[in-house]
C-alpha cells in the first residue's frame, strides 16, 4: 500500500466549485510509495503551466498526506 499522498482541492473563489461543474466537495488524491517520490511530483504539480496566459494562477490546493 502506498503511504505518501497529495491531496487536490479547490480554491474557495475557483469556478469550478459551482455545483453544475465539480461542486464544493471535489477534491482527488495521488499516492506514492516514498516521500521523495511525492514530493518531486508536488513540485512538478505546483509549477505554472505554460498554457495558462500571464496573470493566471493555479486555482488548487495541494496538500501532503500520509496513512
Amino acid at each position: 500500500m502506498k503511504k505518501y499522498g497529495i491531496r487536490i482541492t479547490l480554491t474557495a473563489n475557483n469556478p469550478m466549485r459551482l455545483p453544475h461543474l465539480l461542486g464544493d466537495d471535489w477534491q482527488s488524491v495521488h499516492w506514492y510509495d516514498t516521500k521523495r517520490e511525492r514530493d518531486e511530483s508536488l513540485a512538478h504539480m505546483s509549477q505554472q503551466l505554460p498554457i495558462y496566459r500571464e496573470g493566471d494562477n493555479i486555482a488548487q490546493v495541494f496538500a501532503k498526506i500520509e496513512r
